[in-house]
């Protein structure tokens, strides 16, 4: 009963993760693209934000459940 629990954990664990990798390369790929902008447009700079937030919501998340996210 406890090891399926600790099974589920760890996979949502790792799901967590991938998912942090995969906001933090969004939010990096959007902010080159923003840096080499003439004039960003605003949709891009709401996405940027959109992306930057989700990051950093995820990287609470995984503090909270208290998985390193930076490594």
């Amino acid at each position: 009963m406890f090891s399926r629990k600790k099974t589920v954990k760890k996979e949502m664990d790792r799901e967590l993760l991938l998912h942090i990798k995969e906001l933090k390369r969004e939010w990096e790929t959007l902010n080159t693209i923003i840096e080499q902008s003439i004039e960003p447009s605003d949709d891009g700079l709401n996405d940027l934000a959109v992306a930057k937030a989700k990051y950093f919501y995820l990287l609470r998340e995984a503090r909270f459940r208290g998985i390193n996210a930076l490594s």
